[in-house]
């Protein structure tokens, strides 16, 4: 894994300028945003001239002046002590995973980097290694005491890995009913709130299964954003929001996982969309 630290990256920051200074006043209606004014501006970004707008380029530059300026002509003002920008630190990761193997059910199940998984790290070390850590399948890995669910409940995954499914519970509901809001997903549902909640159970390593329709995208996308050069803020302790393993890997892999453990993967599936689930 190749990495490194950048900085300062910009970002905007803008506040409109209508406060009145009293809590009970109204703040005056800005200037109208017209659909055309929106459609120029995104096209304008989206253009070649602004070379893909990735951080640390001359199109991000571009990019964020142009926001800015358009944020001046809309009647803000800048919210950072007069400026438009903030400084935030970056670390630049780019992960090349060599190997995973899965064993224990028989022959070794081998995964190719790109095609059956993708991996990053982003706990800030040149090199990261998992060596026996067991496989524990955890559902859609939610912890959400408000809504009375827990699928860590009774397990403890400090320095295992963690299986988790993508969306929340409910996710083929078709209204907004159910306890996670059905069709509507709730941030648990989130690959990034999957792999914080292992960080803080101190998982070793977490394997999303990727499945198209709960993701509503195809692995193409997974590939594609896991395998180019990856950003993360600077962290005080990059271990309290990532496992030293952040992956996702194919359905038809984890079927294979599953049965190679003598378990039916579908019916993992359907036991984990209930209250009542066991890790």
């Amino acid at each position: 894994m190749s990495l490194k630290t950048l900085g300062p990256f910009v970002l905007i920051a803008a506040l409109a300028a209508c406060a009145t200074g009293k809590a009970d006043r109204s703040p005056a209606a800005g200037p109208d945003i017209s659909l055309a004014t929106l459609t120029t501006v995104t096209q304008t970004l989206s253009s070649d001239s602004f070379e893909g707008r990735a951080p640390t380029t001359a199109g991000e530059e571009k990019a964020v002046a142009l926001i800015a300026d358009r944020f001046r002509k809309a009647g803000l003002e800048p919210g950072n002590s007069g400026s438009w920008y903030q400084e935030v630190p970056l670390v630049e990761t780019i992960a090349a995973p060599t190997a995973l193997e899965i064993e224990g059910g028989g022959a070794p199940i081998r995964l190719t980097y790109r095609t059956d998984f993708v991996a990053n790290s982003y706990q800030i070390q040149p090199r990261v290694r998992l060596s026996d850590s067991e496989l524990v399948f955890v559902g859609y890995g939610i912890n959400a005491p408000e809504r009375g669910w827990n699928d860590y409940e009774g397990v403890d995954v400090r320095g295992k890995t963690v299986v988790i499914l993508v969306n929340d519970p409910d996710w083929q509901q078709s209204d907004l009913g159910g306890r996670f809001n059905g069709k509507a997903m709730t941030y648990y549902g989130r690959w990034t709130y999957k792999f914080e909640e292992a960080a803080r159970r101190g998982a070793a390593g977490v394997l999303i299964v990727h499945e198209t329709a709960p993701a509503s995208y195809g692995w193409n996308t997974v590939k594609n954003s896991n395998t180019n050069v990856m950003f993360d803020i600077v962290r005080k302790d990059p271990t309290t929001d990532h496992t030293p393993l952040d992956s996702w890997i194919q359905r038809d892999l984890a079927t294979a996982i599953f049965a190679a453990s003598g378990k039916d993967f579908e019916a993992a599936k359907q036991a984990a969309k209930r209250k009542d689930f066991q890790p």
